[in-house]
Order: C-alpha cells, then structure tokens, then sequence
C-alpha cells in the first residue's frame, strides 16, 4: 500500500448526479467527527508522529485539513458569487512548517472544521444543478467545477483521516 495515498488518489467522476452529490455532502458532514474519533486517546508525543517516512505528522494533517477546507469553502463563495474567478493557490508543505501547524493544539483545528464543515453543508445543500456547475480557475488545475471540487474534499477529508487511522493500526495504537 502507499502510506501517501491509503485509499488511492483522487480521481474526479466523468458523470455528477444529485445522489453523488449528497454522498459526498455526507462525507464533508461528517468528516470533523471522523477526524476527532481517529485521534481519540492520543497523547502531543503521538499527535506528533509522522504517518509514513518523511510525511507530516498527525498534528500537521489535522491543521493542513482545517488550512486546506477554509480555502476550498472561500473557492466555492467565490465559484458562486463571480464569474470563473482566478483563485489564489497556496503552498501547502510550506503552510505545513509554519509554527501554527506544528505546535497548536489540534482542538483548534478540530473546532474550526466542526463550524466551517457545518457552514459548508449549509451551502452545499441549496446549491441546484447549475449552481454545481459553476467554475472557478485553479492557475495549476485549469478549470474546476463546484461538482469536482465538492468530490475532491469529500475525499480529502476521507484520506487525510485514513491517514491517521492506517498509522494507528499500523502502529498498534
């Protein structure tokens, strides 16, 4: 198995639908509680372990995951408010080094993906169809439509907890 990719990488439908759309709705739902169970009973020395080889720790993904969400949740306001708008990329591994996300208590995080998660289902879910296929353009990516990006974090969010969950198996924990 790559420890990077535990339940493989990210591969975008062809076809979206609206039963697509709330599984993955479903996903963004309740990812912050899945996160939170994953790491339920780790002392900060194992919060503070790599999950494979040269990888960010426990801690890190955690922070990465509330980083990574709040733009994603700013790209899809901008996707619905403008027209195909530029959105800023950001250098995740760097944004990972800061001192924030290395030493921040991951309730922090925890806490702002329980309310962003829960703002974000608010607009997910009165989205319609045309809503879904609204753009924004990513500099590195091209193009990306509201439907891609809401199935690229519902799986976010799935494979940065099997991060921590492979780990913690892996390791006994």
């Amino acid at each position: 198995m790559d420890l990077r990719y535990p339940l493989g990488k990210f591969e975008a439908p062809e076809l979206f639908n609206d039963k697509l759309r709330k599984t993955w709705i479903h996903d963004i739902r309740k990812a912050p509680t899945a996160v939170k169970r994953a790491i339920e009973g780790l002392s900060d020395n194992k919060l503070d372990t790599p999950y494979r080889t040269e990888g960010w720790t426990i801690r890190q993904v955690i922070h990465h995951m509330a980083d990574s969400h709040m733009n994603s949740f700013i790209r899809f306001k901008l996707a619905l408010t403008e027209d195909n708008p530029t959105i800023k990329p950001y250098h995740e591994d760097q944004w990972a080094l800061l001192p924030d996300t290395n030493t921040a208590p991951v309730s922090l995080s925890l806490s702002l993906l329980e309310g962003l998660h829960k703002r974000w289902v608010i607009l997910l879910e009165s989205l319609t169809d045309e809503d879904f296929k609204r753009t924004f353009y990513h500099p590195d990516l091209g193009e990306v439509t509201l439907d891609t990006a809401l199935a690229l974090y519902a799986w976010h969010s799935k494979h940065h907890t099997a991060h921590i969950t492979s780990l913690r198996l892996r390791m006994g924990w």
